[in-house]
């Protein structure tokens, strides 16, 4: 089933949410979305759980012959995380891509730099941290955002996407203390076909989210 556009998704993913908060498995949320596709989704579910919201900026590396082509992520200032395996089949070691990962780098510092606008990152210890995304394709940025939450020490760590790839999904289980999929097909090849409305959102879009617009 494909969704209307982020927020339906949102709105869907944030009522299993809202059943889990109902019987104490949420305490004290606070939701994260990765930008910027995610944050549409998140600040549904921010609402309906009457939670903040905040972004964790994540960048993909991209191959060089292939930008679209991740090869791993890099989260924070914390090291980048490469797919092993996929660097070896293509024959390819971390010096290949040290040009990318300067410049996604500099990429993930100037987001971050936009959407905080001078803000802290929020304190996770002792909450719950719901980290939200659009979808999951091979799991290489959510699996770096995710380490990069679990680094700051929440109480529970969740991984909230509305659909995401079977064989991601089984690894992303390893990484978080719940994991909340809406949808697991079987056949997927990416997160953009399962939305009807799948528009690029810019800068400006996630600080409307932020401010609450």
């Amino acid at each position: 089933m494909r969704f209307r556009d982020r927020a339906e998704a949102g709105r869907e993913l944030a009522e299993q949410l809202r059943l889990r908060q109902e019987k104490g498995t949420l305490p004290h949320p606070v939701v994260l979305a990765l930008p910027r596709g995610g944050v549409a989704v998140a600040r549904e579910i921010a609402r309906v759980l009457q939670a903040p919201l905040d972004v964790l900026v994540v960048r993909k590396i991209g191959a060089p012959f292939h930008e679209e082509f991740g090869v791993g992520a890099v989260a924070g200032g914390g090291p980048v995380l490469y797919d092993e395996l996929t660097l070896s089949r293509l024959g390819l070691g971390e010096a290949d891509l040290a040009p990318v990962v300067e410049r996604e780098r500099k990429e993930l510092r100037r987001r971050e730099e936009c959407y905080r606008q001078g803000r802290p990152a929020p304190e996770l210890r002792g909450r719950t941290a719901v980290v939200v995304d659009d979808g999951v394709a091979t799991g290489s940025t959510a699996r770096a955002a995710l380490r990069a939450a679990r680094h700051q020490g929440p109480e529970r760590l969740v991984l909230a996407v509305p659909v995401c790839a079977p064989e991601a999904a089984e690894e992303l289980r390893r990484e978080v203390d719940e994991f909340v999929s809406l949808q697991q097909p079987p056949l997927f090849s990416s997160v953009g076909e399962w939305y009807e409305d799948f528009r690029q959102l810019t800068d400006a879009d996630v600080l409307a989210a932020l401010r609450g617009d």
